[in-house]
């Protein structure tokens, strides 16, 4: 058989639905393998986007996404959606074709080291250089990408190699177990937690797995231990459960930050340094302690060196911790339980607020009301994604996909068109500012052709808001900012989706009940207004009355 065949069986061995991309002249043999095969070739409009769904994909599956492009400019469009795997730990494999390496008669023409560029932002990158060996190395590849901690992977098959004649060779797909932390180990964490005074549960990315959430929620109730979580660690264990405090949303003098500082021992579950830290520890004799429980040890740094490590499946670790301790009399949870009725206080205060631009805190709230538990909101990147962090609490894992670790813009769109695809069955909305909507917009097209049924919520304020008020944080004048934007209902149209421009807070939520509610892609141009942002972001947290 060709090389080509060989590679989408073992693909369709892998457990592939999708395969995202845009092929070139090099993926043609693969492209014809591919015709014949089972997998789905989703035809993307840009290379980004294919890695974005791809990463996504990973992301709530579990598996590994897989996306395709030619040689050159169509592998350097993957660097950015190979970043956003790497970071995020979203298993994704990019294949990228290249000219024939044992005899070409076109020089260096596109010719660009794939491979060496991809390294730095992969787990694992290679150039196929024998069709005999791409069972093998298909194989590696997707157990490198699935096993802690998940990320991208790159394969290069160049064109002379698709068209080799191959033996079948196809090896059997074998999950990974990962081992239990040792007795000892587990009893000196029962310890700390129960000499502490104020523990404190923190829920980070890495918690972001399948179990683990059940066994974290096992936690909280046999304990009372009140919790918080990361951005990325949302949904985790449901953010409505009494003894949740919220996100840390900023990494020092946020509303959560009470608690925080109060706390002696913090037991950080699936610590992510990707993420923008939670907290800060001291070094000092008296500072919090902390315990770091994961699937890999921890690594020391200035801001971060626990004083225990439980390594090992978090779920099972967890579980057996949850068994061992025992609820001490002298724990204080006083501090925290103000702090939860302290923040949802301040973070409601513009629930109801009717001003119109609508202020991003009273867009949360309307989003959150119109979408149900298990329903999916993809951010793209911008100031907004601090107030969904903070205001949208969520039931369920998952069902706030926003990129806390590369957080690149253009990732929202496609995001959600991934997410809509794995759960067909669920609503899917995405909020991209106008800035990040127009770097991939074009997968509107994609979206429809594929008969999605997802709306998109664009914030406009015609500017790349997040550094504007960065740029004000700093003392700065307002420079270099502000765009011009096109008339984004004229342009939805032009595609063939349906435009709405609300003209009030209740005109958007009665639009957007309808857009969720009615089949199609629907995107919604809604003025915003962050005129608050630093106000409250850069003087009202640091000026507040702390609780002690």
């Amino acid at each position: 058989m060709k090389a080509s065949d060989l590679l989408v069986k073992v693909l369709e061995n892998e457990g592939v639905e999708y395969i995202f991309g845009i092929p070139g002249e090099e993926n043609l043999d693969f492209l014809e393998s591919l015709r014949k095969s089972k997998i789905k070739l989703i035809l993307t409009r840009h290379e980004q986007a294919a890695g974005f769904m791809a990463a996504t994909y990973g992301r709530l599956t579990g598996k590994v996404g897989v996306c395709i492009s030619t040689l050159g400019p169509g592998a350097t469009n993957f660097a950015t959606a190979a970043a956003y795997a790497q970071l995020g730990a979203m298993p994704m494999l990019m294949i990228t074709g290249q000219k024939p390496i044992k005899k070409s008669k076109q020089g260096r023409f596109q010719i660009v080291d794939i491979v060496h560029m991809m390294r730095p932002m992969t787990k694992y990158a290679k150039q196929i250089v024998n069709g005999n060996n791409i069972p093998a190395m298909v194989r590696d590849a997707f157990k490198i990408a699935t096993t802690e901690r998940p990320g991208a992977v790159h394969l290069e098959l160049p064109e002379d190699i698709a068209a080799e004649e191959v033996e079948e060779n196809i090896y059997p797909v074998k999950t990974v177990r990962y081992p239990m932390a040792g007795k000892q180990c587990v009893n000196e964490a029962v310890k700390m937690i129960e000499k502490a005074k104020s523990p404190l549960l923190l829920i980070g990315a890495g918690a972001n797995r399948n179990r683990i959430g059940t066994v974290l929620t096992d936690f909280v109730n046999e304990t009372g231990i009140p919790f918080f979580s990361t951005q990325m660690g949302k949904g985790v264990v449901d953010e409505n459960h009494k003894l949740c405090l919220s996100t840390a949303a900023l990494s020092i003098d946020d509303f959560i930050h009470d608690a925080i500082d109060k706390a002696d021992l913090i037991i950080n579950v699936g610590h992510d340094v990707i993420e923008k830290p939670p907290f800060f520890m001291h070094n000092d004799p008296d500072a919090t302690k902390v315990i770091h429980i994961n699937f890999l040890p921890s690594s020391v740094d200035d801001t971060y060196f626990p004083q225990l490590d439980v390594i090992g499946d978090i779920a099972t670790n967890m579980s057996m911790i949850t068994s061992a301790i025992s609820k001490q009399e002298h724990w204080d949870f006083d501090v925290d339980m103000q702090v939860i009725s302290a923040v949802k206080d301040k973070l409601a205060k513009y629930f109801g607020d009717t001003r119109f631009p609508i202020l991003p805190q009273r867009a949360v709230r309307s989003i959150r009301k119109t979408l149900d538990d298990s329903d999916i909101l993809t951010l793209d990147n911008g100031v907004y994604k601090i107030w969904f962090a903070r205001n949208y609490r969520c039931a369920e894992s998952n069902t706030l996909l926003l990129d806390n670790a590369l957080a690149t813009m253009g990732a929202g769109l496609p995001s959600a068109m991934a997410a809509k695809m794995v759960h067909p069955d669920r609503k899917v909305v995405t909020v991209c500012g106008d800035g990040g909507f127009m770097m991939n917009s074009q997968e509107i097209e994609t979206a429809i052709r594929l008969g999605l049924d997802i709306t998109v919520i664009i914030l406009n304020d015609n500017s790349y808001g997040m550094i504007k008020w960065k740029q004000k944080g700093m003392g700065f004048e307002n420079y270099g900012l502000d765009l011009e934007n096109p008339d984004f209902v004229k342009y939805a149209e032009a595609y063939g989706a349906n435009g709405y421009r609300p003209d009030s807070c209740e005109d958007f939520e009665e639009i957007l009940e309808h857009c969720v509610n009615t089949k199609g892609v629907h995107l919604i141009d809604l003025a915003v207004d962050y005129s608050l942002n630093h106000a409250i972001l850069n003087e009202l947290i640091h000026d507040r009355v702390k609780i002690k």
